[in-house]
């Protein structure tokens, strides 16, 4: 009986590594962070201002955390 020994050549693809990155899951905690910033100011400040400012880093955070995850299904 002949023994085979066959070596499989590993060929890294990167579409399936892609959504193992460390940095994708960095950029969506960043967003989740700038997100619950600006939800906390709604309720913490008393300025006129302080809602447009609490809108803005809450769109910024949305818009941070859809990024990565579209970056994450390419």
């Amino acid at each position: 009986m002949k023994h085979t020994t066959e070596t499989h050549t590993k060929t890294e693809n990167i579409n399936n590594n892609n959504a193992n990155d460390t940095s994708h899951y960095k950029l969506i905690v960043i967003g989740l962070i700038i997100g619950l910033v600006g939800v906390f100011l709604r309720f913490v400040g008393t300025w006129t201002g302080i809602d447009a400012v609490s809108n803005v880093l809450f769109a910024i955070g949305s818009v941070v955390c859809i990024k990565a995850v579209l970056d994450i299904l390419k």
